[in-house]
């Protein structure tokens, strides 16, 4: 009886290391959004949607973080679109992630209704979607130290690229002043950020050795803003895939994280990106898509890439923004 008892208290203590109360912890999932046709899903979606509510049963998530293209294949219609329900309320139904969502728009949410997104925040207590561009912050538990997450929307800073899936450069904004009015406040906002890990996020990425390429507008003109202020990490999706991309000398790691409803492992664009940059890429189609979960704590901040078995691919320990390492 005491050898049953020794186990269960080693067992509860283990259990108790692993979920730190000292952590702010949180999923981030991208291209995630289904199909038009019933089932109104994909076999990734559901495999990732269910891997994800028992990471974040595990770990006590606080929060997600939904980098874009919603809903395939033309967004959505208007607020009352079924889409909502068969492909995000029906299918992430894990008690664990009742918790609060956080979105930006892909291309795909901007070739329908991506305003009727934001007005869907109105109908559901967990999705989260105030504007098309907009900043939160949380308190790292036991500090007064904070993370701020910056959501932009890069289709209406950088264009939409077209249907016929050539894989093309955004076309440029539809509108230079709406893109410049977001160009303004995201560089006041990163510029009063005195957040311990600040990290932005949108659709399109930086950087990125698959189908999509490296997203020119982002680099000649957000890429000098990361930098410019110090900013922690680049999440983004687009590509279907999961990948980790740093400069040599930089401090800002880009991570992509697209692999929630379709695989890619094509990396043509692997000769586009800084030499040395590409750390990690993932595309592996029998493991049925992916995720990350961030770990926040005081003295560091760390990404881990999880497949839909929930076996860990891959971990960057990333440190506070007054640190200031560079880490190759």
């Amino acid at each position: 009886m005491m050898a049953i008892k020794h186990i269960l208290l080693a067992i509860f203590l283990t259990s108790v290391a692993y979920v730190r109360c000292d952590e702010l912890r949180f999923l981030v999932v991208g291209d995630w959004g289904g199909m038009p046709l019933f089932p109104y899903t994909t076999p990734y979606e559901t495999a990732v949607s269910i891997a994800m509510g028992k990471v974040a049963q595990e770990l006590g998530t606080q929060f997600t973080v939904a980098l874009g293209d919603n809903f395939y294949i033309t967004g959505v219609k208007n607020v009352d679109d079924k889409r909502f329900k068969e492909t995000f309320e029906d299918v992430f139904t894990a008690e664990s992630l009742m918790t609060p969502w956080f979105f930006c728009a892909g291309n795909h949410d901007h070739y329908g209704n991506a305003s009727a997104q934001i007005a869907y925040s109105s109908r559901s207590e967990r999705w989260n979607f105030p504007d098309f561009y907009y900043t939160k912050s949380w308190k790292i538990p036991g500090s007064d130290l904070e993370l701020q997450l910056v959501l932009i929307d890069t289709v209406l800073l950088c264009g939409n690229t077209g249907h016929d899936h050539t894989h093309t450069q955004p076309e440029g904004p539809e509108s230079i002043e709406v893109a410049e009015a977001q160009w303004d406040w995201l560089e006041s906002t990163l510029r009063s950020s005195t957040a311990h890990y600040l990290i932005v996020g949108g659709h399109f990425p930086v950087w990125s050795i698959a189908e999509h390429g490296p997203t020119q507008c982002l680099v000649d003109r957000l890429r000098p803003l990361l930098e410019k202020y110090h900013v922690t990490a680049y999440i983004s999706g687009h590509d279907h895939n999961l990948q980790h991309l740093k400069e040599q000398n930089s401090s800002v790691e880009y991570f992509v994280i697209g692999a929630g409803d379709f695989l890619w492992k094509s990396t043509p664009n692997k000769d586009k990106v800084p030499q040395g940059s590409s750390l990690f890429f993932w595309a592996e189609y029998l493991r049925l898509g992916g995720f990350a979960v961030v770990r926040a704590s005081v003295e560091k901040l760390t990404v881990e890439f999880v497949d839909s078995f929930q076996s860990s691919l891959y971990k960057r320990i990333l440190y506070p923004r007054s640190e200031m390492k560079v880490a190759v």
